[in-house]
């Protein structure tokens, strides 16, 4: 994909020819990282530039925007555009995004956030949606995915929207939070006894289950929260049981292989594995945070090896040259060096013929 950088100089358009997908090679090198926030250095960028990567995927809270005020939000996003770094990445890799709380507009909000509409419109623009984007018109949402490659080298990336349609939290008590839950790092939230309750909403669930029907080598799942880890306590697939389980029978269901889960929102990196009732590993490697750190990390009984609380981001490399695609999901460090790391082979998670 490098060759076509010196041909083109609009990062626009170098998107929409990668998204195209017009005779274009699957991406060997998908990087990958979430909460950066806007009124901080963000060093990081130097090491993700010099990868070169062939595909950067922002996964939420890619800036802090925590408003009502939408010339707020519109002027923090333009902080983070203003950062070298980041005009770097633009300039020189294909970009694209999905939001979480935070660049949504309000810490842990969901249907209810009174600004989704205008912030919507603030965040498609600055990542350069073109204007005739479904994104920019669908009444539930901003969900959306993207097919790269041709034959059998083809990477599908699914980015749900976990914000627009997202039922309320079920909170715990504050006294059962400050005696319980923070005392094992957790937080204040439990799985929703509501039947029904869902983050997605059932016009995007009946998208999602078209989306994974389509052929393609790797599926790529871009989840603003993490999917895999039982329950933190905080925001994730956890607290909506029923969307969880959802998502893995419909796996089952249509003999989806490929799936590789990539999530972010946590401030703190870390690798699940989770094969409960299927028929393949589920893999999911949590990057966060570009500028954000937790040290309080949440026990994770599906976590692979240990947890990073340092700043980190994600790279996904695939060697399609090989018969059987080698996979290599690695998460690493504010100089490119790695902090972990859980390599497999494509037919590994792809036991469906």
């Amino acid at each position: 994909m490098k060759h076509l950088l010196n041909a083109l100089t609009q990062p626009a358009l170098l998107v929409a020819l990668v998204i195209s997908g017009n005779a274009m090679a699957a991406p060997s090198k998908i990087l990958f990282g979430s909460c950066g926030h806007q009124d901080k250095n963000i060093p990081i960028f130097n090491a993700i530039n010099k990868e070169q990567g062939d595909l950067f995927i922002f996964l939420g809270d890619n800036i802090y925007g925590d408003t009502n005020d939408m010339d707020v939000l519109a002027d923090k996003y333009q902080r983070l555009g203003a950062k070298p770094g980041f005009k770097t990445l633009k300039a020189q890799t294909p970009i694209i995004a999905m939001w979480d709380d935070h660049d949504y507009g309000q810490n842990d909000a969901g249907k209810e956030y009174p600004h989704k509409e205008q912030s919507r419109q603030i965040m498609l623009n600055f990542w350069d949606e073109p204007a005739n984007s479904a994104r920019r018109t669908r009444p539930d949402g901003i969900y959306t995915s993207y097919m790269y490659g041709e034959n059998e080298q083809t990477i599908q990336v699914i980015m749900p929207d976990l914000r627009w349609n997202r039922d309320a939290l079920n909170h715990v008590s504050e006294l059962g939070y400050y005696t319980k839950r923070k005392l094992n790092n957790q937080g204040p939230y439990s799985p929703s006894e509501v039947k029904g309750a869902s983050m997605l909403g059932e016009a995007q669930w009946q998208w999602l289950e078209q989306a994974l029907k389509k052929p393609a080598a790797i599926k790529l799942i871009a989840s603003s929260l993490q999917l895999l880890p039982d329950f933190t306590g905080w925001e994730s697939w956890a607290n909506f049981p029923e969307d969880r389980n959802r998502l893995f029978a419909l796996i089952k269901k249509h003999k989806v292989n490929g799936v590789v889960i990539i999530s972010g929102d946590t401030h703190w990196g870390e690798i699940s594995k989770y094969q409960q009732n299927l028929d393949y590993p589920l893999i999911e490697m949590t990057s966060s945070g570009l500028t954000e750190k937790w040290k309080d990390v949440s026990p994770n009984k599906h976590r692979v090896g240990d947890f990073t609380h340092n700043v980190n981001y994600g790279d996904l490399s695939i060697d399609w040259q090989q018969t059987d695609p080698a996979i290599s999901l690695k998460l690493k460090g504010i100089d490119g060096e790695v902090i972990m790391q859980s390599d497999f082979s494509l037919s590994s998670i792809s036991p469906y013929k």
